[in-house]
């Protein structure tokens, strides 16, 4: 008899969890308290039209490359449709309107580079080889399983970025350029580890796309996959309990009442709010304080924009604006100095088309400015908070209308959310972006293992391992190679590969 497996949260960790346990005989059943799956993956619709919410582009997807590797064996490539990013600037970054183009690929970067810096050729292909090097230190993030450079991995998880790229690079607008993408992981000053910087620049240097029609395209392909070996996905059904006795967890209470027996539980959601549905012993109040105490990172304001029919070419990049001439320090802000910096991107259509129908402008927000309407709902906030976000909205308008002089005449509609949206749609803490923080002034006690003390109680998703799509599917591999062993993963994935 199969052994059942529970899993709280249908985020990709969730989802992608399932998928590698089913397809090796588990009986999978995933529990997502709200109405639609996904987590981050998570799109909607207004009029007719299409936003997204957290998965916007991915990178390594071309053929062969890791992440196209994944998506064969978890059997999402045979729906989910790709668009490739410009690739010889799939990343614009603007310091006061002046632009920096990011190119894919070792060749084509370091000569993009080096045709706005010169003198720093030598020093940019040192610069380009370090990432590399560092990233691919990682058997899991190369998916070679024996293939793993421990020591290279460990320092440069307990050195800056900041530290890094300054001894690297000479050239200090240089410095700013390369790290000008740190909204896609918050990055922070003396703090963040340059190994998250190279994970990440490694993954879009090797392509970069989005998802046509949207990353919920991405949950439901899972989804399916789940289903073809007889997994189970219940919407609308909130963990209240990880039940227990004395060794071991039993299953899981959902809030309507239903009790779901099981061998093993997994959780997919922020390891805080795990800790709360857990009353054992077996989890001693030290783990518990810690965990409660550990950062997060930022969140952020979000502006969905809705543009009028044939109006706004697409705009296949992502563009990252700054008032400043650095990236760093965005997040110390205050009401006049907000915001710093921002993200936009337009959204990609199932059918490519030469206009943009919507997109989306991202900025960091902190919780504070939010946290005094925490407990109501979507929707019901009252009057002030929809004042609060419309001012927001206009201000973080004007800051991009300098880089795009007529996006104010372009826009139909817009949209907002806070952090406190993302807290009630994913249940992250402090709606932060990207859950707990990277930080290497708190050593391992930042870092959160997979395990826990109830043996069979396991972790994941973007707070184990790393976030976005290869640091979730990454931090999938290492929790179910507690059960399967990741040498038998690392097998499967090739074997599918090969067919």
């Amino acid at each position: 008899m199969s052994q059942s497996v529970v899993i709280i949260g249908s985020g990709l960790g969730g989802l992608s969890s399932g998928v590698i346990l089913a397809k090796n005989g588990y009986d999978v059943t995933i529990l997502e308290k709200q109405p639609q799956i996904g987590g981050c993956l998570q799109c909607f619709k207004r009029k007719g039209v299409k936003f997204e919410t957290g998965m916007h582009f991915i990178g390594s997807a071309a053929h062969g490359q890791t992440l196209d590797k994944l998506a064969h064996y978890f059997e999402i490539d045979r729906s989910v449709r790709l668009h490739p990013l410009d690739p010889e600037g799939y990343d614009i970054v603007s310091f006061q309107g002046e632009r920096y183009k990011f190119a894919i690929g070792r060749e084509h970067f370091i000569r993009q580079m080096a045709e706005y810096f010169p003198k720093e050729r030598e020093n940019l292909e040192h610069y380009y080889d370090l990432v590399e090097q560092v990233a691919h230190a990682s058997s899991l993030h190369s998916l070679r399983h024996t293939e793993t450079d421990a020591a290279l991995q460990t320092e440069y998880l307990l050195r800056s970025i900041n530290d890094v790229i300054d001894e690297t690079i000479s050239d200090e607008r240089l410095r700013n350029v390369l790290v000008g993408n740190l909204p896609l992981y918050a990055a922070e000053r003396d703090k963040t580890p340059f190994a998250t910087h190279a994970f990440i620049m490694d993954f879009y240097n090797q392509s970069a796309f989005r998802i046509a029609g949207g990353s919920d395209n991405v949950a439901t392909a899972l989804a399916e996959t789940l289903k073809r070996y007889g997994g189970k996905i219940y919407t609308r059904k909130e963990a209240s309990e990880i039940v227990c006795d004395t060794s071991k967890a039993l299953g899981v209470q959902t809030t309507d009442g239903t009790f779901f027996a099981s061998d093993i539980i997994i959780s997919d959601i922020h390891p805080t709010q795990t800790l709360r549905l857990v009353q054992s012993p077996l989890i001693r109040p030290a783990y518990r304080q810690r965990i409660e105490n550990l950062p997060n990172t930022i969140g952020g304001f979000s502006v969905y924009l809705r543009f009028k029919k044939d109006c706004v070419p697409y705009m296949n990049a992502n563009f990252y604006g700054y008032t400043q001439k650095t990236a760093w320090d965005c997040e110390k802000y205050d009401q006049n100095t907000w915001p710093k910096g921002y993200l936009y991107m337009h959204f990609c259509p199932e059918q490519p088309s030469q206009w943009a129908q919507s997109g989306v402008i991202l900025s960091y927000m902190h919780f504070s400015e939010v946290a005094k309407w925490v407990g109501t709902k979507v929707g019901q906030r009252g009057e002030e908070y929809e004042q609060m976000k419309r001012e927001k909205a206009t201000k973080l308008l004007e800051v991009v209308s300098r880089d795009f002089p007529k996006i104010l005449d372009e826009i139909d509609d817009f949209y907002t959310s806070t952090p406190l949206t993302y807290l009630d749609y994913t249940g992250t803490i402090g709606g932060s972006m990207y859950g707990i923080k990277k930080d290497i002034t708190l050593g391992n006690s930042a870092r959160v293992h997979h395990r826990t003390r109830i043996p069979n109680l396991l972790l994941t998703g973007q707070n184990i391992n790393s976030h976005g799509m290869l640091g979730v599917l990454v931090g999938t591999i290492v929790t179910c190679s507690e059960l399967i062993g990741s040498e038998e993963i690392f097998r499967q994935i090739q074997a599918t590969n090969q067919n």
